[in-house]
Formats: C-alpha cells, structure tokens, sequence
C-alpha cells in the first residue's frame, strides 16, 4: 500500500516543479532591466545644464524687460509745464516798459527830446520858451519817477507765482521717474531764474531812466539858468544908467 502511494506521488512531485518553473521562469520573448549608474549621472548632467540655460534666458528677459522699463522712465516727458506763466509774467514786465511816458526807451525818441529839451539854449530864446522847456523836462521826470515804481510794483506781484512755481519744480524734479523729466525740471528752474533775471533787468532799467531824467533836468536848468543870466548881462536890452527926476 505504502509503495503504490510513493509511485503515484512521483509525477505528482514532478507537475508541480514544472508548474513553479514556468511561473517563476520568464518568457523567451522578455527582456531584462539592466540599470547603469554612468549613463543616469550623464542624463542628471545634461538635464541641469538644460535648465541652467532656462534659467538664464528667463533672467536674460527680465533684464531686458527692465531695461525697456527703464528707457520708458528716461523717455517719459515731465506732466507740469510753467512756460505759459512765465511768458505771461514776462508780457506783462514788456508791457510796463513799453507804457513808458513822455519819453520812451528809443535811442532816436531820447536823441529828439535832448536836442530839444536839454539841449543847450541861445541868448535869443524868450522866457515863455525857457519855461516851456522846464515844464517839460519836470514832467518827464516826474513821469520816470512814476514808470519805474510801476515796474517795481509789477516786479513784486510776478514774486509770489514764482515761488509757487518753483516750490512745484523742485517736488517735480524730487519725484522724477527718468533721466527726462528730471532735465525738464532743471530746464523749467532755468526758465524761471531767467524770468527773474529779466524782472531784475527791467527794474534798473525803470530806476536808471528815472534818476537819468532827473539828472538831465537839473543840468538843463543850470543852462537855462546860465542863458538868463548871460542874456541879463550881455543882452541887447541891458540896464543903461541914466538920470530920474523924482520930484518936479
């Protein structure tokens, strides 16, 4: 009994080794995975020079997106503009000097009036004429006397707009985004030290042609007086002594 049973337990033995040789032996067709550490450093290599190079293009472009940024800043005009009030302050500077009365400032005007106001006088010229002319010289000074306190007067007003001018340039040039609108705002400060430069200009002008009139009046009197005197002594209707009966 014993030995039946060892026979037929044989084959049985030998089905199950050929059933786990097959499970556990691959088909012919497969292939093994064979893992080589060189060639996966190599791949690791290449893959982080790759990445390298993004990372230099990107840092690239954002360099040249900056520097466009940039040249848009440079590039971007000053938003506030002072020229139109300086021209105006400036128009009305001329305009007080071009109201300059009885003698205005022309070189042919001035040439006219000394030849005939403060010129030197002949012994033939009468008392109406000699008073005349004194009449006119002391109007002419009067009135440059009165020109150039308007001068002053419209000096003084131009100088509160052009502190608030200023004070704006000077937080514009601060707050400037670029290279333009910081000249802008140096060459807008320029302007307006021009401006006053020509105010200071104008204001001399007025004072000098006051104190210039009032000088050549004085001298034109002292000739008068000097022809009056001449006249009184040398004259053809001298004083000739002769004698007076007082009582008869």
């Amino acid at each position: 009994m014993s030995r039946r049973l060892v026979l037929l337990s044989r084959p049985i033995a030998a089905g199950l080794a050929a059933i786990a040789l097959l499970a556990v032996a691959p088909p012919a067709s497969a292939q093994l995975t064979v893992f080589d550490p060189s060639n996966y450093s190599q791949n690791v290599l290449t893959a982080a020079r790759a990445l390298d190079q993004i990372n230099n293009q990107i840092t690239a472009l954002e360099n040249q997106a900056q520097m466009l940024i940039n040249q848009a800043r440079n590039l971007a005009s000053l938003p506030q503009s002072i020229l139109a009030p300086l021209q105006a302050e400036v128009a009305r500077t001329q305009q007080l000097i071009g109201e300059a009365q009885h003698l205005a400032y022309d070189v042919g005007q001035v040439d006219q009036a000394f030849s005939s106001r403060y010129g030197a006088v002949s012994l033939s010229t009468t008392d109406a004429d000699l008073v005349a002319r004194a009449q006119q010289r002391w109007q002419a000074s009067v009135a440059g006397f009165q020109d150039a306190l308007r001068v002053q007067a419209g000096v003084v007003g131009n100088m509160p707009g052009a502190k608030d001018q200023m004070q704006s340039l000077v937080t514009s040039s601060q707050g400037a985004t670029g290279a333009l609108q910081a000249a802008q705002a140096g060459n807008q400060l320029l302007a307006l030290q021009a401006q006053q430069l020509s105010d200071i200009a104008a204001l001399l002008a007025s004072q000098g042609r006051a104190q210039a009139l009032s000088g050549a009046d004085l001298a034109s009197a002292l000739a008068d007086a000097q022809a009056r005197l001449s006249q009184f002594f040398g004259g053809a209707e001298t004083y000739q002594p002769g004698s007076v009966e007082l009582f008869h």
